[in-house]
């Protein structure tokens, strides 16, 4: 879908310029010669993204902003200033108002369409249905990464190899970061009665870790651990936190993803407590297979039994007694010690 683009300025120059910029690169562009005019086509054309000079007479950028963030059908499209003006109080007040960015004249081809890009790229992130788990958090903090709306935080974190068995952080303590694995395997677990340790989470490459407990201010209620080697970027907490909070919409989609993903974590509870042992493995297993993006019938599972059990809810040996029956039963092989689901719809789908 071809991507429109409303220049609004009154310097012929400028207006012209701008929108030859963006055609070049591959945008349609409409013009408006002062604010009122631009604020009607807006409301008319819908376009994409808004590039807004503020100075302009009749009505000026900070009314044409006030006025298209009031109507509904206008509120949500990216607006980016364009100003000469320098003072940081006018970038505040315009940021504080609604606008998405900033771009200060004179300006380079380049730094034009990065701005537009990038908002665009938001667009499209807050439109997206995420799912509401670790996975659909993960991706959204990706594409949030992609489209480098976590550009600042990139160069101000710290990437570390951890070993096999290293924690990341422990139930009870406070954060200082958010982790963004870059390769290996972890786990989240929570410590019961008599020791017994109940697997929380299961995170692979490309997972975020940490979040909730950092947005919601409060202690970790699980503890992490690597599970193999593993190379981790570590985002401080007041970067990340400034990131979210500085950006309503986004700050916003986060929250829903993360009340969603509470909202799972109950229903597994709740299967853990009323299910039948069976289908808690069965669920298990194809869970594993999933977020580890294991291929079915060929790959491993390379998570011991008692990982598998301590995520089932359950003891080693009862864990070891169903996985023979589905092995009897062709849902699974075992292979040198290792387990290989066959089936991943059969397993979906068990009766009892």
């Amino acid at each position: 879908m071809e991507r429109s683009i409303l220049v609004i300025d009154d310097n012929a120059d400028i207006r012209e310029n701008t929108a030859e910029i963006l055609q070049l690169a591959g945008y349609r562009t409409i013009t408006a010669v002062n604010g009122r005019q631009g604020v009607e086509l807006a409301m008319k054309e819908q376009p994409s993204v808004i590039v807004c000079d503020i100075m302009m007479p009749e009505l000026d950028g900070y009314g044409v902003l006030h006025l298209l963030r009031k109507n509904s059908t206008t509120q949500h499209i990216p607006f980016i200033f364009l100003t000469a003006k320098t003072e940081r109080i006018d970038f505040r007040k315009g940021m504080e108002m609604g606008a998405d960015d900033y771009i200060t004249k004179p300006f380079d081809d380049i730094e034009l369409l990065n701005a537009v890009e990038i908002r665009l790229k938001r667009d499209g992130i807050l439109k997206e249905t995420y799912q509401s788990s670790q996975e659909g958090m993960s991706r959204f903090l990706n594409d949030m990464k992609s489209a480098g709306l976590m550009q600042k935080l990139a160069e101000r974190c710290e990437t570390l190899t951890y070993r096999k068995k290293q924690m990341l952080y422990t139930e009870g303590r406070r954060p200082h970061y958010l982790y963004g694995l870059l390769s290996g395997k972890a786990k989240g677990y929570r410590s019961g009665e008599e020791g017994k340790e109940y697997i929380t989470n299961l995170y692979s490459t490309g997972d975020f870790i940490g979040y909730a407990a950092l947005i919601e201010d409060r202690n970790y209620d699980d503890s992490c651990c690597l599970i193999e080697d593993a190379e981790v970027m570590q985002i401080p907490r007041e970067e990340f936190l400034q990131m979210i909070h500085g950006d309503r919409a986004i700050a916003s989609k986060f929250i829903r993803i993360i009340t969603q993903d509470v909202k799972e974590k109950e229903d597994r509870l709740i299967s853990l407590a009323y299910g039948s042992l069976r289908k808690r493995v069965a669920r298990a297993l194809v869970e594993v297979v999933v977020k580890f993006g294991l291929q079915e019938g060929t790959s491993p599972l390379e998570v011991s039994r008692e990982e598998l059990a301590q995520y089932v809810g359950t003891a080693t040996e009862s864990l070891i007694r169903t996985l023979s029956d589905f092995k009897s039963e062709g849902l699974i092989d075992i292979r040198s010690g290792k387990v290989i689901v066959k089936s991943l719809d059969r397993l979906k789908n068990l009766l009892y």
